[in-house]
């Protein structure tokens, strides 16, 4: 049979790195394009 399930008891190391990775380049990626934008608009693109 299978183990029984203890709640919280899960290793979830690989989890939060992943998403503080998706966070930082969510985060980065939007900074980015924010900059552009006013580089669009100084330069009337």
């Amino acid at each position: 049979m299978a183990e029984e399930h203890k709640h919280g008891s899960m290793d979830i190391r690989d989890h939060e790195k992943t998403f503080h990775g998706f966070v930082s380049m969510v985060t980065w990626g939007a900074g980015l394009i924010i900059v552009f934008l006013i580089f669009l608009a100084l330069v009337n693109g």
